[in-house]
């Protein structure tokens, strides 16, 4: 499979301006989890826009 960074960016929804990683989702997802945090691509709009993507910060999201 390969991976189509246009579009893949289509369809992400990170706003973080720096990301090397937009549109690249296998980077993007072994970064985070390295981190263990989750994508952008879990959140909500109002959610990715604090730019925590803590698991703890994910399971609050979907309470709302």
């Amino acid at each position: 499979m390969e991976c189509s960074i246009e579009q893949n960016l289509k369809n992400c929804p990170c706003t973080y301006p720096y990301c090397d990683k937009k549109g690249k989702c296998c980077e993007c997802i072994a970064y985070h989890r390295s981190l263990n945090e989750l994508p952008a691509c879990y959140f909500s709009p109002e959610a990715e826009k604090s730019y925590d993507r803590s698991i703890a910060r994910f399971i609050a999201d979907q309470k709302r």
